[in-house]
């Protein structure tokens, strides 16, 4: 049995004998051939050249095409802000600020600007060359997170005041979505994938109100074309796993912060097949070969074989040590393997971050308000996370309150310190005073400037 047919059967919910093993290889793969992203991220070439060398390397069962959730932003009228260790993120939001917004004023995909034709091409590059033997994944934005793009953080106010206007901006983005995905079906893509990180910061009422609907409609589409379908949702989205798999998916994809053994049985339930979850920073980033055999061991052990494909939580960080990665997917491709791993493997060692200072907040005049994210210039609930803090920030400081903001990266040593130190559960986190305030939540503007306030105001924190 090839990769690709090992992964389709997955994708469809059956018996594999073995765990399919998609590594999500982004703005990596640019790492692995040595160029920054953005001119990896820009060449139909080189993201091929990428695919191969990932497939050599680490080799999989499936692989994305892309992993950007910005592209269809960009053509639709939203400023980028590029790097070159990550995905771009949106930095402008053509409806923001206009009270008179509507779906209407949303264009059609233009599927010949921007980063489409590129991508287009390094499909049908990938078709010639490796469709034969491993399963080619296209992934697009999700409506909600499309939606939040072209809104911005006005969404989140507008889905109490403007519930029919958000309704049919949803219902738009899942016409923009539909146009995405046709593009990857008919350039030969085998799965499509609807990524929609956002969803992890609504409840579940809300998921079915201005997500299902739009969802639903992109997944029929797919399914319509032959093709099989992913939700796939990066954070915490553990409240909303039941809606997700209502959906009519084939799939659902989840991140590190998922408890995978409470998945399986629900994707059982739901008759879907599920996801995930290697931890992406604490393991594959910055652990060990034999940290990462021991995670992938667990996961498996925890998920079975099947209807399951292991895979990073999300998009692997850009320098992720390649031996790491390919150490994990060993695990799942080659079960002889996995086993005599399993009888060398000691316990792994647990790490109190001893060296990482955290601020001393009782002794600073200002109040401290620390961000714990994965990174906000790569990551889109991060980057709405930090947005939101730095408008709330401002609004403040306007007052005469005196705030500071601050961004830990779980990927750098320092990040992962503040999270295990303050004690968050999940990122993003929003800290105010070093107390997990906001977690894996985008709070609403005038909540978050009552909670800073209120901390402000207790401490005296006035320039």
């Amino acid at each position: 049995m090839t990769g690709k047919e090992l992964i389709l059967k997955a994708v469809r919910g059956e018996e594999t004998g073995r765990p399919a093993w998609m590594p999500f290889v982004g703005a990596h793969g640019g790492f692995m051939i040595g160029k920054g992203a953005t001119e990896y991220m820009k060449s139909a070439a080189l993201t091929v050249e990428a695919m191969k060398k990932a497939k050599e390397m680490y080799k999989p069962d499936g692989l994305p095409i892309m992993f950007d959730l910005q592209m269809e932003a960009e053509v639709l009228g939203c400023d980028l802000h590029w790097t070159d260790d990550g995905p771009p993120s949106v930095t402008s939001h053509p409806l923001e600020g206009n009270d008179d917004w509507s779906a209407d004023q949303v264009p059609d995909l233009d599927l010949s600007a921007g980063r489409w034709p590129v991508a287009m091409e390094a499909v049908r590059l990938a078709k010639k060359e490796l469709g034969d033997e491993i399963a080619l994944y296209g992934l697009i934005c999700g409506p909600f997170t499309l939606a939040l793009h072209l809104l911005g953080n006005d969404i989140f106010l507008e889905m109490f005041d403007e519930e029919e206007k958000v309704e049919a901006l949803t219902m738009r983005c899942a016409d923009i979505a539909i146009a995405a995905a046709g593009a990857y079906i008919d350039n030969g893509c085998d799965v499509i994938a609807v990524v929609d990180p956002m969803v992890s910061q609504i409840s579940p009422d809300h998921f079915a109100q201005f997500v299902t609907p739009a969802m639903n409609k992109v997944f029929d589409y797919i399914r319509s074309r032959g093709s099989l379908s992913s939700c796939f949702v990066c954070g915490d989205v553990t409240r909303n796993l039941e809606v997700m798999l209502e959906t009519t998916c084939d799939n659902v994809s989840v991140d590190e912060q998922i408890d995978m053994a409470n998945l399986r049985v629900l994707a059982g339930k739901y008759g879907k097949s599920f996801g995930g979850n290697l931890h992406l920073t604490t393991v594959l980033l910055m652990g060990t070969i034999a940290d990462c055999q021991r995670e992938a061991i667990g996961c498996i052990e925890t998920c079975g074989t099947k209807g399951f494909i292991m895979s990073p939580g999300c998009d692997l960080p850009y320098d992720t040590p390649p031996a790491n990665v390919a150490a994990a997917g060993l695990m799942a491709v080659d079960p002889e393997q996995m086993k005599q791993v399993k009888e060398t493997l000691g316990d792994a060692e647990n790490d109190t971050y001893d060296d990482v200072i955290i601020p001393d907040y009782a002794n600073e005049n200002a109040v401290l308000v620390d961000l714990i994210t994965l990174d906000s210039e790569s990551c889109a609930p991060c980057t709405y996370m930090t947005d939101a803090a730095n408008r709330a920030a401002a609004a403040l400081t306007a007052e005469g309150y005196d705030i500071k903001v601050k961004e830990y990266k779980i990927r750098t040593r320092q990040g992962v310190g503040m999270l295990v130190k303050l004690g968050a559960k999940n990122i993003p986190t929003i800290c105010i005073e070093g107390v997990p305030t906001f977690e894996s939540l985008i709070p609403e503007q005038p909540k978050l400037i009552a909670a800073i306030r209120e901390v402000a105001d207790k401490k005296g924190a006035r320039k």
